[in-house]
């Protein structure tokens, strides 16, 4: 069964949906035990983040359909955990998630060139559908263009999704003609970009502020910022793929959403930890 990842442009603008927060649940919980949990802590968990029995319930079913889930019993216990092809999702997403570093000019470009027979032409739209999620704009017809760092998770992917017999895969430099940052307008729609990134910003700036005020650090309050602002940044590296600074407008909202999301993370993620496995511990 095909997984359809939960981080895409067509919802990346809208509030976090129950769904996409039981993917983050999972996937911290993967990094911190990794594995199973049951359909009760589930339930137990994302009430803390503000969503209900009912809503749980419908996702997980969703999820399940999707791939994303698989339904998995511990003697008695109804369950699930992450499929295999979802932890693959989790595993590259954790590469654009967590990094900080953005691209520089020097590093150079990665071009995707593909060519897919009439006769297979369907497989041409999962390949464009594949690179525009991985963070590709284009440069034109059949060429696709993102920074030389993705180069490996791009080559991984389109193994993994059997496209890499229609694919070549390139390192290039821009030598002429026209302005880069022009360029990169052009290649990516930065506007829109913009306007998440702010959106971003208007959501969970004030979250930074609030703890920046506090000393204590509530488990559950901590556990609940800390899903939330992981599920808005998650979508973010896909449509943005850490383009180089020098290339983007005077005070690029992006930046400032990134610094958000990691002073948050540096703050939240290790109480959050601890009131998940104090949670299911108890």
């Amino acid at each position: 069964m095909t997984v359809v990842p939960e981080s895409t442009e067509a919802d990346a603008g809208r509030a976090a949906q129950p769904r996409q927060l039981i993917v983050s649940v999972y996937g911290f919980y993967h990094r911190s035990e990794g594995g199973w949990l049951s359909v009760a802590a589930l339930i137990g968990l994302l009430a803390a983040v503000g969503v209900d029995e009912p809503a749980v319930r419908s996702s997980i079913s969703r999820l399940k359909r999707r791939g994303i889930l698989e339904a998995i019993r511990h003697e008695a216990t109804a369950g699930y955990e992450l499929s295999e092809t979802a932890l693959d999702i989790l595993r590259e997403g954790d590469d654009r998630i967590f990094r900080r570093d953005r691209a520089t000019v020097a590093d150079g470009w990665l071009l995707a060139v593909f060519s897919v027979p009439e006769a297979e032409r369907h497989k041409r739209h999962v390949l464009r559908t594949q690179l525009a999620r991985l963070g590709f704009g284009t440069a034109a017809s059949g060429v696709w263009i993102a920074p030389a760092h993705l180069h490996r998770v791009t080559a991984e992917t389109l193994t993994r999704l059997g496209l890499a017999e229609y694919a070549d895969l390139f390192r290039a430099e821009h030598l002429a003609f026209g302005d880069p940052a022009a360029k990169v307008r052009e290649w990516w729609d930065l506007d829109q970009l913009d306007q998440l990134y702010t959106a971003f910003l208007d959501e969970h700036a004030p979250v930074l502020e609030r703890w920046r005020r506090r000393r204590a650090t509530p488990g559950d309050e901590a556990f609940a910022d800390y899903i939330r602002v992981l599920t808005g940044w998650r979508r973010m590296p896909y449509l943005d793929p850490g383009l180089p600074a020098e290339l983007l407008p005077a005070g690029w909202s992006g930046i400032r959403a990134a610094e958000v999301f990691f002073t948050l993370h540096e703050r939240l993620e290790a109480p959050a930890r601890a009131y998940l496995l104090e949670t299911l511990g108890g």
